[in-house]
């Protein structure tokens, strides 16, 4: 009697998860360490081989009086690389800060996109909102475009009740944004403490510029000139760079904190007009 070999069944195979497509391009420097080395070597660079060149100076002697504005800036003493090193920091930060909030306002206007996502809703055209997601790209639509990808998925679900629905809907957009408000405000704390550091760096170079001078007509018999001019120009050089670096660090951060509340104010108004329609649009 001939025995039947049992069947086996084969393995189903399951289908791959798409991946899904990154609408957020924020872009910017990880770590701003790196950034300051670089900006500290290029001051010191700076400051001894181009202040610091012989031609700067009478009878071509660096420790002579300075015949020109590098000459001067080069008797701040050392004090001035490390504010040089302060303000070329802020500068590139400033640069890459650009850079980061520019693409993540995306490729169009904010404004715009905001309100025509907002009119694609009005007329329940979600595909047509995550299309405009993917061609704005930037913060703003990744935001939105995950919590559309929510919006769908809570309207195919029957199981959970509006309020859940809602409810879901209102925690996507939390979460989507707490995922991308930190890649817009990377570095921005750097920036911040150089507005005081800076000034408080530009003090002290006045202060021991002062301590010199007064150490100059200290001295027995007449004054030292160029000991009370060296003095003197080490404190107005450290006080110019220092209030140079706290004034274009307050501007600086002051500029993209002010970016930074239009977007997230773009992702807040739209991600309540897309619970509002969900709400008016489901029973």
């Amino acid at each position: 009697m001939a025995t039947q070999n049992p069947t086996v069944a084969a393995p189903v195979a399951t289908p791959k998860k798409k991946k899904e497509e990154k609408i957020s391009n924020v872009r910017g420097i990880r770590n701003a360490f790196f950034v300051i080395i670089a900006c500290a070597i290029a001051a010191v660079c700076i400051f001894l081989f181009a202040m610091g060149a012989p031609g700067n100076f009478e009878g071509n002697d660096p420790a002579g009086h300075p015949i020109n504005l590098a000459g001067t800036v080069y008797k701040g003493g050392f004090i001035v690389p490390i504010l040089m090193t302060l303000f070329l920091t802020v500068i590139v930060l400033s640069i890459e800060r650009w850079i980061a909030i520019s693409s993540a306002s995306g490729k169009g206007n904010t404004t715009k996109f905001v309100s025509d996502v907002k009119a694609d809703l009005a007329m329940n055209n979600i595909d047509a909102a995550m299309q405009r997601c993917k061609d704005q790209k930037g913060s703003v639509a990744a935001v939105i475009y995950s919590t559309l990808v929510k919006y769908k998925e809570m309207d195919a679900n029957t199981t959970l009740s509006k309020e859940q629905k809602l409810t879901t809907l209102r925690n996507e957009v939390e979460e989507a944004t707490a995922l991308e408000m930190p890649a817009l405000s990377q570095n921005l704390p750097i920036v911040a403490t150089l507005t005081t550091l800076g000034t408080l760096v530009g003090l002290l170079g006045t202060v021991m510029g002062m301590i010199k001078s007064f150490q100059a007509l200290a001295t027995s018999g007449s004054p030292d000139s160029t000991e009370l001019s060296t003095g003197i120009s080490e404190a107005l050089v450290n006080t110019a760079f220092g209030i140079a670096t706290g004034a274009f660090a307050v501007i600086s951060y002051n500029f993209f904190t002010n970016k930074i509340d239009n977007l997230t104010y773009a992702i807040d108004e739209i991600g309540f007009s897309i619970v509002a329609t969900f709400a008016a649009t489901h029973n």
